[in-house]
């Protein structure tokens, strides 16, 4: 009897122990799921086909396994580009350890070329025409090790992790959670605190900064985290130090789910680290040496400089957002890149186009005008109207010269400075400029320009980004949100199509998988507009568009493309064997426009009289 309970208590604790292990292989593990809102999971659904759906999905959570890096081909070559690559990354790397991956539904990536030996993890692009981009091969999913016991652990926001799947080290902002007793140089295993909806329908990760980890299933943060490990690494700092200081590498990565090469900063000027569909896009465009382009969302500058390189530097690129300081990152980027064609303006792509009263107040449309302090100043682009900024100046304030009422004087310039405003200095000072703050330097404002003024107009709209990779939550977005998205591109598109001459060509693109944001654009724009056209787009190796139309339950009917139409865009599907991103690229020729535009005023006129006579 005794013998047959000690044998029963056996059996307990072998299977406790082997499930322990499970739920432990399980835990520390990266096999995050998606979550989509539930109108706009169906809506996907009618789309794409469950099965087809439920892929992209998977691979949207994953990086691609690859870096494209474009060269500047004005001062470098793709040959020289990765010898100096090479030496950067070292003489061990193996082009077959970085070549595979241990995913077993893994599909041989057509891009993939035969690596010679000692080439490391690099490959020039054989697509015709793209000699001078480079693909740095990493590896992944692994299946990583945390040992036996319960390791330390740190918790990191979503974006932070989605930086560190991409290569990227874990900075201490990014840094949300810790566990006790963490101090330098210990190893921690790594994971990642993913939105989660509250009982009010709102998106949270549930944790105050500094949260410390219990690291037993009592802690209530304990089960949100499994399956969400991305790595492990040691910890530059104490558990303390990482929730004091406000810079700095929190956690250097040792061990990674993925690995891949990180060349943040490294060969500035040379090359220009950009995912291939988006360098698709320029050469959609096809630019010529001399022509007027226009890039309407430029930001921050990777499709502009692909496209000024493309052109030899000779020409001229207009380049424009509607934020001031990454109108200053295109700057930065362009004279990284030592490329002199390219012109940048602050201007909102929803008045691109210069109003009729702008143009009628001048008798030349590019003279110039001061008013309140204003200088409205003349540049060498006809039909342009800009004006100048004034640099912001930064002033040091000075402890010494506050005086007990909180106020304080510089002596010879009679300046007053609040409490309030030396506490905001101070916060900015910590955490950098906010998305409105001004960093300094100078940005030129357009106030749009003439129509059919431009030869090709690039319209990279602003976008869901339900394509980029890798994405760990995606429950914000719903079927209202995508609409407005569409709505806002269609007003965007309505600017470009006029600022194109007849003869022009418009490049439309976005890096989301939204048929409504991409086919239906294109629905919108060919029934509008009946002097556009589809071309043809060179290189190809993207897939076809949908066809088709989705009804939603309101009544509302979203067409999309009509048969024949499909193979005249190219779509990036991030679960196809390219393993990129999430894109889409529409390229239009445009007709003559004297026809329709006389037929556009005849139908006014003619609801005009109707009105009238009503």
């Amino acid at each position: 009897m005794r013998k047959g309970r000690d044998l029963i208590l056996f059996i307990r604790r072998y299977t406790h122990k082997t499930m322990q292990h499970s739920d432990s292989s399980n835990r520390f593990s990266f096999n995050p799921t998606l979550h989509w809102n539930p109108h706009v999971h169906q809506y996907f659904l009618k789309a794409y086909g469950a099965e087809r759906f439920s892929r992209i999905s998977a691979a949207l959570t994953r990086p691609s396994r690859y870096s494209c890096v474009r060269v500047n081909t004005l001062r470098s070559t793709a040959d020289a580009v990765i010898q100096k690559l090479r030496s950067l990354v070292g003489d061990s790397s193996n082009a077959a350890d970085f070549a595979a991956s241990e995913s077993d539904d893994d599909v041989a990536n057509p891009l993939k070329e035969c690596l010679q030996g000692g080439a490391g993890p690099f490959s020039k692009c054989q697509v015709p025409g793209l000699d001078y981009v480079v693909f740095v091969w990493g590896s992944g999913p692994h299946r990583l090790d945390y040992g036996d016991a319960t390791p330390k652990e740190v918790i990191v926001s979503r974006k932070c992790a989605e930086a560190v799947l991409r290569g990227a080290q874990v900075y201490v902002p990014g840094v949300m959670a810790c566990s006790a007793h963490v101090e330098k140089g210990d190893t921690v295993a790594v994971s990642v605190a993913v939105e989660q909806q509250g009982a009010g329908g709102g998106w949270g990760i549930g944790m105050t900064r500094g949260t410390v980890l219990q690291g037993s299933q009592t802690d209530p943060y304990y089960f949100e985290r499994n399956g969400l490990y991305i790595g492990q690494g040691i910890a530059m700092l104490s558990r303390a130090g990482m929730f004091r200081v406000s810079e700095g590498v929190g956690v250097d990565m040792k061990d990674r789910v993925y690995e891949l090469h990180s060349f943040h900063n490294v060969l500035e000027g040379e090359i220009f680290l950009q995912n291939l569909p988006s360098i698709i896009a320029a050469h959609a465009l096809d630019p010529q040496r001399g022509e007027r382009i226009l890039d309407m969302c430029a930001a921050p500058g990777g499709k502009t400089t692909a496209i000024a390189i493309l052109m030899k530097d000779e020409g001229e690129i207009i380049a424009t957002d509607r934020s001031h300081n990454k109108v200053l990152d295109i700057q930065k980027l362009a004279a990284e890149m030592g490329l002199s064609c390219i012109k940048t303006f602050k201007l909102d792509a929803l008045k691109s186009v210069c109003q009729r009263n702008d143009i009628d107040t001048f008798t030349d449309p590019c003279s110039s005008k001061t008013e309140s302090g204003v200088t409205h100043q003349v540049f060498d682009s006809p039909n342009l109207q800009v004006e100048r900024i004034s640099p912001i100046l930064t002033q040091s304030l000075q402890s010494e010269t506050l005086e007990e009422n909180g106020k304080g004087e510089k002596a010879n310039e009679k300046v007053y400075v609040s409490k309030a405003d030396i506490r905001k200095n101070m916060r900015r000072a910590r955490n950098g400029p906010g998305r409105s703050q001004c960093v300094g330097g100078r940005v030129d404002r357009s106030k749009g320009f003439s129509p059919d003024s431009f030869d090709r107009v690039l319209l990279d709209a602003p976008c869901s980004a339900l394509g980029l990779r890798p994405r760990l939550f995606a429950g914000e977005e719903t079927i209202e949100s995508l609409r407005n998205h569409a709505k806002y591109q269609r007003r965007m598109f309505d600017q470009a199509v006029q600022l194109v001459r007849p003869g022009g060509v418009i490049v439309y693109s976005t890096c989301t998988i939204n048929p409504g944001e991409n086919e239906a654009l294109v629905r919108y724009a060919l029934d509008k507009y009946k002097y556009l056209s589809l071309a043809s787009q060179h290189p190809r190796i993207g897939g076809p568009g949908l066809l088709g139309s989705c009804e939603f339950p309101d009544g509302y009917v979203e067409e999309w493309l009509r048969p024949g139409e499909e193979d005249l865009v190219q779509r990036f599907d991030p679960s196809s064997p390219l393993d990129t991103i999430g894109f889409f690229i529409a390229k239009f020729h445009v007709g003559s426009k004297a026809i329709t535009v006389f037929y556009d005023r005849l139908l006014t006129r003619s609801e005009e009289l109707r009105t009238l006579s009503t």
